[in-house]
């Protein structure tokens, strides 16, 4: 019963933000603002984690195929597909949920048990409208930039690692690169960025929005919202793969 009354009450929240339109230029400054935070604030991590995911990819992928019938340019299909399909829209968002969740929920939480939200609500102002659309609509642009960008340096930093330490040449990668290469594959990285940045963004503010208590229940929203996002990207990263990618 506690399941389906969260379940309700995050409809109920994301009906509510449509539920007394108002004037949206008004929320234009909190958009942009929100931009900026999840988008430049997170930007440094996503460049670090996507090289050296390729980077170990490379080193582990060329130590598992030791079989001398298998093409050294497999190594770079290896990457390349991985970086698409899964490295770049999965971890990069789990990382995201952990960095920007837990913002957003402690920000909502904060305000909340300090009252911003209830004079927000008292000056008829739709604080769901205010508080949450602008963080939705700017992970939607600004989260799948991120992931197009970490797929990007998540195959540059298997170049360069594979490269450098000899383990493939150049040729042999940009043959690897091109070699039966799927444009799908990208545009299937990027429906899963979209997915995960509604789920980032609206379970967080969820969570932070009906904070009830004090600072110690700031925390804890904040901790389950990073938990309950993670599983749920999983979940829907299985879904849309068995939904998109079976034949």
């Amino acid at each position: 019963m506690k399941l389906l009354s969260h379940i309700g009450r995050y409809l109920q929240m994301l009906g509510g933000m449509f539920a007394r339109p108002e004037n949206m230029r008004v929320y234009g400054k909190e958009f942009f603002h929100q931009c900026n935070e999840i988008g430049i604030g997170s930007m440094w991590i996503v460049i670090i984690i996507s090289l050296f995911l390729g980077a170990v990819t490379t080193v582990q992928t060329a130590y598992q195929l030791v079989s001398p019938l298998v093409a050294k340019y497999v190594i770079a299909q290896i990457i390349r597909d991985s970086s698409f399909l899964e490295l770049s829209p999965t971890i990069v968002c789990i990382v995201l949920a952990g960095v920007v969740g837990s913002k957003i929920a402690s920000e909502l939480g904060n305000m909340r048990v300090s009252e911003q939200i209830d004079a927000l609500e008292i000056m008829g102002i739709n604080s769901k409208t205010f508080l949450i659309m602008p963080k939705i609509l700017a992970a939607f642009i600004v989260i799948p930039s991120l992931v197009i960008l970490s797929m990007f340096l998540t195959v540059w930093g298997g170049y360069m690692a594979g490269t450098m330490t000899g383990i493939i040449t150049d040729a042999q990668f940009h043959q690897g690169l091109i070699k039966d290469f799927l444009t799908f594959n990208i545009v299937f990285g990027i429906i899963k960025a979209f997915t995960f940045a509604f789920i980032i963004t609206s379970i967080s503010a969820y969570f932070g929005y009906n904070v009830q208590g004090g600072s110690l229940e700031i925390g804890r929203a904040s901790t389950t919202s990073v938990i309950v996002s993670c599983v749920l990207i999983l979940f829907a990263d299985y879904g849309l793969a068995a939904l998109l990618l079976t034949k």
